[in-house]
Order: C-alpha cells, then structure tokens, then sequence
C-alpha cells in the first residue's frame, strides 16, 4: 500500500452541506481498496483563476493508502463527480518529510539549549 495525498476542489455551493460530498469521495477511495488516514478541510477559499465559472472553491486535502493500481481508477471516478471541480493526487516524499521533522526538532533543541545558557548567565550576573 503506498501513501498519496489527494487535493480536491470542491464546488463552493457545497460549503453549507460539505459531509455528503466528502462522504461520497471518500467512498470512492474506500470503494477502491484506498484508507483514508487525514482529512485536512481548508474551508472556502479564492481560486487563482475561474474554474467551471466559479471564483472559489472549498479545499479539501486527503490523505490515503491505496494501492498503485488502484489510483487509476480513483482518478477516473473523481473526475466523472458532479460535486469535485479539480483534484490532484500526488505522492509524498516520506523521506524528506522525516527529514525536515528531524531537522526541525533539532533546531528547537538547540534553542532551548541557549535559552537555558542565557537563563543561567542572567541569574549569576543577579547575584553580583
């Protein structure tokens, strides 16, 4: 099974009565061997360019396993739904992502370290 995140668009009429929508997409990822592990809703926000006649869009970020074969199918069904206006399915670089994570932690230990340094420097200039 191999991770994917799916970006989709959906129509902005749907921002009132968003749960059968991704109700139904998520259908189709589950219908297709897919799990669906994040499901990240950005809310209604404005497109960078009119799709289908339509200024905006509510975004819905997805996180899924699935297995390879399997994307094919799910692409094809999304782009048959009345209710999704664009999606993207890519895969992402788990390693990069652990890496910057790592990264990440441990410039904050570094930084809780000088703090703790500077800390103890104000303390003894205090008790002279």
């Amino acid at each position: 099974m191999n991770q994917y995140e799916i970006a989709v668009l959906y129509h902005p009429d749907l921002e009132i009565d968003l749960e059968k929508a991704t109700a139904k997409v998520e259908k189709i990822f589950t219908s297709n061997g897919g799990k669906v592990i994040n499901t990240d809703n950005w809310g209604k926000r404005k497109l960078a360019y009119q799709i289908n006649k339509q200024d905006f869009a509510v975004y819905v970020i997805y996180t899924i396993e699935a297995p390879g074969a399997s994307v094919a199918k799910i692409e094809s069904t999304l782009n048959i739904t009345d209710e999704v206006i664009r999606f993207l399915i890519t895969r992402p670089d788990l390693k990069a992502i652990a890496k910057a994570e790592a990264s990440k932690a441990e410039k904050a230990k570094k930084a809780a370290e000088r703090s703790e340094n500077n800390d103890s420097d104000d303390d003894q200039d205090s008790d002279d």
